[in-house]
């Protein structure tokens, strides 16, 4: 990481003791459940990061809770707690959607009375036929595929409080959104957003999505070892997707192999390392905490924002 001078650099071993009273509030069986393809995951970094982790989300919670009391009190009204939101970004494969599952099963766990629950903002992509119409499929996961006002407009009504919102559905195995399927969100206290554009993209000059975060966290990692694990979860797809002939990669399963990872090296090289170069990583100094990970995903570095 290039631009230190906002964030303090901890390395993993001074970070598990900044909080040492916390155990992991899951055990292996459900981690496996939780972790995405090739994640490595495993309980001891739940131990010596999450856990961390959790306690200082817990501080950041504690004072938005307390700022809006003092707006209440200056106001002399009552003011509602509005939703605490936790945007979590980074690359294609370097293990977001893990990293968004674990936070949300151990803040429901750590915290039992706050409802907590987990959208991502794949759904919020333009479904595949409006793409093919605006020439972009080539371009998905671009800033452009996304249909952002519809997202912003979504997290307006979360926090406003709007007691039912429907957040569209998008299928990795179909690769496209499922049509008149919804994720329910029903009064969160607390509502993780998990995708590659959280930190990025105005909708218009005035709003980004990141303006409505109460926390942030970049998953971040080499390029090179990104594309190694892209690699190696396109491949752990392969050996499922043979069996499911609705499977968006069934069509590569079924066929050479050598072929399909040739399509997907070219993938990576012109649509998804673009992606991250251009549009992705210039976000990260936006977050308000970075997790770096090293060879198997594990995070040797936390940088944690100074202001």
């Amino acid at each position: 990481m290039d631009n230190k001078m906002n964030f303090y650099r901890i390395s993993r071993e001074e970070w598990q003791g900044f909080y040492r009273d916390g155990k992991a509030p899951l055990t292996e069986a459900e981690l496996e459940s939780i972790k995405g393809f090739n994640d490595q995951i495993s309980l001891k970094d739940v131990q010596d990061i999450y856990v961390p982790l959790t306690h200082l989300i817990h501080l950041y919670m504690k004072e938005f809770e307390s700022l809006t009391v003092s707006k209440g009190l200056f106001l002399h009204e009552y003011v509602p707690v509005p939703p605490f939101i936790i945007g979590i970004a980074g690359s294609v494969a370097v293990g977001k959607s893990t990293t968004a599952r674990l936070l949300q099963t151990i803040l429901a766990r750590t915290f039992k009375r706050r409802n907590v629950q987990l959208i991502t903002t794949d759904g919020f992509l333009y479904p595949n036929k409006v793409l093919e119409e605006k020439g972009l499929m080539d371009r998905k996961g671009f800033p452009e595929s996304y249909d952002m006002e519809r997202l912003i407009t979504f997290l307006n009504e979360v926090k406003s409080g709007q007691e039912e919102i429907k957040a569209p559905l998008y299928s990795h195995s179909v690769y496209d959104i499922i049509e008149n399927e919804y994720e329910i969100i029903q009064q969160p206290d607390i509502l993780i957003v998990e995708g590659i554009n959280t930190l990025q993209l105005p909708a218009n000059q005035q709003i980004y999505i990141s303006d409505f975060f109460d926390f942030s966290v970049f998953v971040d990692a080499e390029s090179e070892l990104i594309r190694k694990w892209y690699l190696d979860r396109f491949g752990a797809l392969l050996d499922t997707a043979f069996l499911e002939p609705d499977n968006y990669y069934y069509q590569y399963a079924i066929g050479d192999r050598e072929e399909a990872f040739t399509m997907a090296k070219n993938v990576w090289k012109t649509i998804n390392l673009k992606n991250l170069e251009e549009y992705i990583l210039p976000t990260r100094e936006r977050a308000d905490l970075i997790l770096h990970k090293t060879d198997n995903h594990i995070i040797d570095e936390i940088f944690l924002r100074k202001y």
